[in-house]
């Protein structure tokens, strides 16, 4: 596909709210030029995240990272560049150019558009047939008694699919779609004698979108016993793929980051009920589990996965799989104890539902503990092989969790209950431990960049600056506010005078003199967080020639002792002797030169 044109990407940027979008993981507030917040890239008590609303950049002096606004969609939303800038694109309703593609790609894409805007144009449709017709008279009471409230239906966007066999067919042919293409997005399809018919008939209609709210499909409630299965999604298509999709992450993943934790259900009116009721961080499955792709796709996102869903009926081997991919994107996987036979937004009804329902969340236990207590509850102890079949299903659990202190209490705890010692307990455990270097092998964790951006994960302690990597930075921050003295000084810095991170970063600016922050290399994410700290101090701190020159004199002098002291043990003492000559006449200089800046 070809690259989005470099206008547009300046277009989409000056159009974005960058206090918008970052507020959206975390409280900011206006501190001088910036705006300052707790980090959303790892738990933090102070505010150590700051933000440039003007040049739309972010920092975080704590753990270090640091970009432009398309950096902190691609970290947030686990997205590629071009993939992010058309979702900001998309919502501050800028045009895309693209340079010049292959024709047949650019075919692709615009099909695939289009395919896009009949979804969008089916699911407005629905939508006001919810609310317009008389047909969708008790579709509407039901869900009035489900306690959702209309405007929080129409912010998710429910409708109603008619009765009759071609309404939608016929809406969009009239609308210019082909057969074909109503076919390909699954919302018609043929009988035994090829004729073709709506999908969706008389349901309540959920419309499921992905995490940029772009709808891909739907689910469909039956409004009468003789409709077969209550509910009905849409077949797999190019957009629909169950498995990888959570009902309402369009909607829950700011407040799922904010809290970084996710609370997983099993219904759509589920989803809707918790988020009337504040409880915004939630999503539901596509059935009645949540699978491996979905754990990685919230990886992305949280650092914790609250299953309020009926857990024990999840079939065991999956719930294995889903645990050790966990495990893999190094997040915790909880059970929320459900009372028996209420959902949740059948307790949103009940007096203090709201309350009990995040008190069951708070309280909720390690999916490991929660499998392994199921197996030994039913277990009857008294039969040696009920003891082994046991021991053979929670092996398998056991060894998805990883090593550790958790792992080895609940050894302990089968051993107990199936009267085995522990060490025979965990040599069943070992050899169910697959090998390494599988697909996932080395694979980092959540969206595949740094670990020590996953939120939840504290970052590795951070490295004191020395005295040169201060007057560098002080430096590059002053030729980036002065550019074209400070394209002088650039020439004048050679690798004496530089770090090893210095030496990178004048590099790039050499090449990118002026709105550095614009071209950021996006390929080396500790070069583009070191170019986004300095264009972040060069709006904030003063610069002058007089600073830039001492700074320069000061890390000449650091050169000139490096270069002393290796002539020194290579017993070139005439060279040392000329270098400390000349380190003499400079520190007079350095001492000029702070006379007359003082």
């Amino acid at each position: 596909m070809a690259r989005i044109a470099s206008d547009s990407i300046n277009a989409v940027r000056d159009a974005v709210d960058m206090a918008e979008v970052v507020g959206q993981y975390t409280d900011l507030r206006r501190a001088g030029g910036q705006m300052m917040g707790l980090c959303p890239f790892h738990d933090e008590s102070s505010p150590s995240f700051s933000v440039d609303p003007t040049d739309k950049l972010y920092h975080c002096f704590g753990c270090g990272v640091g970009g432009d606004v398309f950096e902190f969609v691609m970290e947030k939303q686990g997205l590629g560049f071009s993939e992010a800038v058309e979702a900001l694109a998309d919502r501050y309703g800028v045009e895309v150019q693209r340079e010049q593609e292959d024709p047949q790609a650019e075919a692709r894409r615009q099909a695939r558009r289009r395919l896009q805007q009949l979804l969008e144009r089916s699911a407005s449709y629905y939508a006001s047939y919810l609310w317009e017709s008389r047909e969708a008279g008790k579709a509407r009471q039901y869900l009035a008694e489900r306690g959702l409230t209309e405007s929080a239906l129409r912010d998710f966007g429910v409708g109603f699919a008619p009765s009759a066999w071609d309404k939608i067919l016929v809406a969009g042919q009239r609308a210019g779609f082909r057969v074909e293409e109503m076919r390909a997005v699954g919302l018609i399809q043929q009988n035994q004698r090829g004729g073709e018919y709506d999908r969706f008939r008389s349901r309540i209609m959920f419309p499921i979108r992905d995490a940029r709210g772009r709808a891909l499909g739907f689910g469909g409630r039956a409004m009468r016993d003789d409709q077969g299965a209550k509910y009905v999604n849409t077949a797999e298509t190019d957009f629909f793929h169950k498995s990888q999709i959570l009902y309402g992450l369009d909607r829950a993943r700011a407040a799922m980051a904010r809290a970084n934790r996710a609370v997983v259900v099993e219904g759509y009116t589920d989803v809707i009920a918790l988020h009337q009721a504040g409880v915004e961080g939630t999503v539901a499955v596509m059935g009645t589990a949540i699978t491996p792709d979905q754990v990685k796709v919230l990886s992305g996102v949280v650092g914790e996965v609250v299953l309020a869903l009926d857990a024990d009926e999840a079939g065991q081997a999956a719930m294995v799989r889903v645990q050790r991919v966990a495990g893999e994107r190094r997040m915790r996987l909880r059970v929320a104890s459900m009372p028996g036979g209420v959902d949740p937004a059948e307790m949103m009804l009940e007096e203090n539902g709201p309350e009990r329902f995040r008190a069951l969340v708070d309280s909720s236990g390690e999916l490991a503990d929660f499998q392994v207590g199921l197996v030994l509850q039913r277990t009857d102890v008294a039969s040696p092989e009920a003891r082994e079949d046991a021991l053979a299903e929670v092996a398998p659990i056991l060894a998805a969790m990883g090593e550790g202190v958790s792992q080895s209490e609940l050894v302990r705890k089968v051993a107990d209950r199936l009267d085995l010692e522990p060490a025979m307990v965990m040599g069943r455990v070992v050899a169910a431990t697959p090998a390494t270097g599988g697909p996932e092998a080395g694979r980092p964790a959540g969206n595949g960049r740094s670990d020590a951006r996953q939120k939840g994960q504290a970052p590795p302690p951070k490295r004191e600056l020395t005295s040169r990597e201060r007057r560098e930075r002080a430096l590059l921050a002053m030729c980036i506010a002065l550019p074209d003295p400070g394209a002088e000084f650039l020439e004048r810095l050679g690798e004496g005078h530089l770090s090893g991170s210095g030496r990178a970063a004048v590099a790039f600016l050499r090449e990118h003199p002026t709105d550095p922050a614009k071209h950021l290399p996006r390929e080396n994410g500790a070069l583009a967080a070191l170019i986004t700290e300095l264009a972040m101090i060069a709006r904030e701190e003063p610069a002058s020639e007089e600073a830039m020159e001492l700074n320069f004199l000061l890390l000449d002098q650091r050169r000139l002792e490096d270069e002393i002291a290796a002539a020194g043990e290579r017993g070139d003492y005439e060279r040392r002797a000329s270098l400390s000559r000349e380190r003499a006449a400079l520190v007079e200089r350095i001492a000029h030169a702070q006379r007359v800046g003082s």
